[in-house]
């Protein structure tokens, strides 16, 4: 119960600190995710609305990171598994708890995809100043990875172009 209440309270202050970078130009550059225990910068600009995890109806003959359509807020939205796409793995099971943590974070309006990635955690808001060095996405890495950063904690953050993303003919091709 505890658990439950301090997530919604992290999701109301994420979505609190979202509207006031978008609206008053606050330094936060990324929302900050995990999925499958990779860390990710989604840039906010490019970020829309987080969901609860919401179970998706499954879609014949897609691929198996697309995880089929979820209605969001009275919106039909495709949802994809973040790390299966990334990893081209088939999705991993989640628990209950896996679940509980879990989000559906839609991408901004402005790209005119309905579309929503499942990732496993929120952590939060970050800036430049977060990070202590950074450098370009490895060699061999699909187009839409940008930049990539390391925290003062020494963990490797891999920055996310959710337009170029959105735009790759894997991601805009679900049938198997």
């Amino acid at each position: 119960m505890a658990n439950r209440e301090a997530l919604r309270e992290l999701q109301s202050r994420l979505a609190s600190r979202l509207q006031a970078a978008r609206t008053q130009g606050v330094q936060a550059g990324w929302l900050a995710v995990e999925a499958a225990g990779q860390k990710y910068l989604f840039p906010l600009a490019q970020s829309g609305e987080i969901f609860p995890y919401t179970p998706a109806q499954q879609v014949p003959y897609t691929q198996e990171w697309f995880l089929g359509v979820a209605n969001l807020r009275g919106g039909l939205f495709g949802v994809i598994d973040l790390a299966s796409y990334v990893s081209g793995k088939a999705p991993a099971q989640r628990s209950d708890a896996g679940r509980a943590e879990s989000r559906l974070v839609a991408l901004n309006q402005l790209l005119e995809i309905n579309c929503a990635l499942l990732i496993d955690r929120l952590a939060g808001l970050r800036n430049t100043d977060a990070f202590v060095s950074s450098g370009s996405a490895p060699e061999g890495s699909p187009d839409y990875f940008g930049s990539g950063y390391t925290d003062a904690n020494g963990a490797y953050w891999q920055e996310i172009n959710l337009q170029a993303l959105s735009q790759q003919p894997q991601f805009l091709s679900i049938s198997a």
